[in-house]
């Protein structure tokens, strides 16, 4: 089955990116796969301090999966799988595309912020010579009507 990767932060556009992807899942017969990351840790010297962060991190990043899972189930008809990993967003972005075969797509949100579209975004369409899948960039500013429509 193909699945569409998106990338689970606390953006704005995340939003949007989560419902294209389920929408076009949902149309299409694919799955969703959400991809959380957990950036390395600044203070490696306080490791209690390191592993209560982590852990919350983590329970943070489960319960805000849970929000759009549901959403997905319950909407789109569509169960999403988590995944987690730790380090910088665009090498763990292209390590997850590597390890799991069955993405065929990668979903991102862009920022409407005049700043530009956002770090990941950016990063990627950079070196976008180095993903073996096609990139769907989702403006942060679409309303669900136009999403509906575009998906």
């Amino acid at each position: 089955m193909r699945k569409f990767l998106v990338v689970l932060d606390d953006t704005r556009e995340c939003l949007n990116a989560m419902r294209f992807a389920a929408m076009r899942a949902a149309k299409t017969g694919g799955g969703v796969q959400i991809l959380a990351i957990i950036p390395p840790e600044e203070f490696n010297h306080w490791i209690g301090v390191g592993d209560i962060m982590h852990q919350e991190a983590r329970e943070r990043i489960e319960v805000h999966f849970e929000v759009f899972a549901k959403w997905m189930r319950d909407r789109q008809g569509v169960d999403p799988e988590l995944v987690i990993r730790e380090g910088e967003p665009v090498p763990e972005i292209l390590a997850q595309i590597r390890d799991d075969r069955e993405i065929g797509v990668l979903v991102l949100g862009a920022s409407d912020d005049k700043g530009g579209p956002g770090p990941i975004v950016s990063q990627l369409t950079r070196n976008i010579g180095e993903l073996a899948i096609p990139i769907t960039i989702v403006p942060g500013d679409l309303s669900k009507e136009q999403l509906e429509a575009v998906s």
